[in-house]
């Protein structure tokens, strides 16, 4: 059964920070891409970031670039994100996310959803 757990997500100020986790499990973790997505009820769902297999090539989208960082350690079967200066549209459900083939910001690729954890920004 494959399983992504997200934690990690809360109310926060503006300009706080949150690190928002996701743990795998049920596939091999190590050989899919990775992303976090987004979303405000009412609206699409938002790419915010994507990781490839190794770590070493990443994507974000303009919105979140110099704010976000997206990591992952392969030997623990999990996904970051450390999310800096947030700001209230920041607000969203935020999804973890894997791509066997590839993932791209637009959502292209994905194969497996998380439940999603929740982050407030309030001003």
């Amino acid at each position: 059964l494959v399983q992504l757990v997200e934690s990690g997500g809360g109310s926060v100020q503006a300009g706080g920070s949150l690190t928002l986790s996701c743990v795998a499990s049920g596939y091999t973790y190590s050989s899919y891409r990775m992303g976090w997505f987004r979303q405000v009820p009412g609206r699409q769902r938002e790419g915010v970031a994507t990781i490839s297999t190794g770590g070493a090539s990443t994507d974000y989208v303009d919105s979140v670039k110099g704010r976000f960082t997206i990591s992952r350690d392969n030997s623990k079967n999990t996904l970051y994100l450390q999310m800096n200066s947030l700001k209230p549209e920041d607000t969203a459900m935020y999804y973890c996310a894997a791509g066997g083939r590839f993932l791209l910001l637009n959502g292209r690729g994905v194969d497996y959803w998380g439940q999603g954890t929740q982050v407030t920004v309030s001003s």
